[in-house]
């Protein structure tokens, strides 16, 4: 694969040189960190495969970008990661998984999506069993683009994909951290699921791609990925499933992002100013830049050191056939 190694664009210049007109316009940024205190590295890390195949991630903390051979026009890629430095190799688990996204064919279905991502999860921890010390992980907040069809989400960890109207910012899934085990166990409802989940923030995770999941049993780690869907989550969650269709709505921006954005004392506090943060920007770009610039420029209260990863896609035009039907959460 022909491959170059330009330097990532800084936060306030998002890489945005993507092709896919005319449903989508995305940009996206990654740096260590907002303010005087940042992390040694950038263990975050993104992947975009544009509707000409047109691949962009990060390598070694810089950008790299390939042409995929044979990929069909028309179909996308948006990935987000965010490595588990606290577990080793972090940054090398976001890389090692994002360079594994490239191989993966285009998908059409959730279900197809899954078995794709499913087996990568699988082959990679076998690839790291036989290395000393305790297993790497990443989160993987990921949106699959159909040519032509609606959206696949696949998600595992505790990053997070918005939608953000005039008015709101909400969340499209469901953090894989230790208060929704216990929702799932019926040990906590969902106000103080709801308090400790968004309300604060705890670097605490129950679930990584690569390493594992603590959902199946609470006391140790498990090797398969654990589904979170609509028969295993509380009512009050069952909207939110893992592996579902997304319907995207006009009137609204999505964003996917690593938790650097929330590590502060009062998440939900800062969440709630992005609307207007990002209301009447003309273009992803411009959004992108201006939440890396409200980072450093008016940071949230408490904000702790954490590297910073953003992705901003925006519908263009409005398609029929984005309409999520029931059984096409369980395909």
């Amino acid at each position: 694969m022909p491959t170059n190694r330009p330097s990532m664009p800084t936060a306030f210049e998002p890489l945005h040189d993507f092709q896919f007109a005319p449903r989508y316009d995305v940009a996206v940024a990654s740096r260590r960190g907002a303010g005087l205190l940042q992390r040694p590295e950038n263990q975050d890390n993104f992947l975009v495969i544009d509707a000409h195949g047109t691949a962009s991630w990060l390598e070694g903390q810089e950008l790299r970008r390939t042409t995929l051979p044979g990929w069909p026009a028309g179909h996308g890629r948006l990935a987000v990661l965010d490595g588990m430095g606290g577990h080793g190799h972090g940054r090398e688990a976001a890389e090692v998984v994002a360079s594994g996204l490239l191989a993966i064919p285009p998908c059409g279905t959730a279900s197809a999506l899954a078995e794709q991502l499913d087996e990568l999860h699988a082959r990679l921890q076998r690839q790291f069993a036989s290395r000393a010390g305790a297993r790497p992980g990443t989160t993987l907040t990921m949106l699959e683009l159909p040519a032509g069809g609606a959206p696949i989400l696949y998600h595992v960890g505790d990053s997070r994909l918005y939608e953000i109207d005039a008015t709101r910012a909400s969340a499209l899934t469901v953090d894989h951290v230790p208060a929704t085990a216990a929702a799932l166990g019926g040990r906590i409802d969902e106000r103080d699921w709801w308090k400790q989940v968004h309300g604060e923030h705890a670097p605490q995770i129950a679930q990584a791609f690569i390493l594992g999941n603590a959902f199946s049993k609470p006391a140790q780690l498990s090797d398969p990925l654990y589904e979170l869907a609509p028969w295993n989550l509380p009512s009050w969650l069952g909207g939110l499933a893992d592996r579902r269709v997304l319907a995207l709505r006009q009137d609204a921006v999505y964003l996917l992002a690593t938790d650097g954005f929330w590590s502060c004392a009062t998440p939900a506090a800062f969440v709630a100013r992005w609307p207007a943060l990002l209301g009447g920007l003309p273009d992803a770009a411009s959004m992108v830049g201006r939440l890396f610039a409200a980072m450093d420029e008016a940071p949230p209260e408490g904000l702790q050191p954490d590297n910073l990863t953003a992705l901003v896609l925006r519908p263009l035009l409005c398609h029929p056939d984005e309409t999520a039907l029931p059984s096409d959460a369980l395909s």
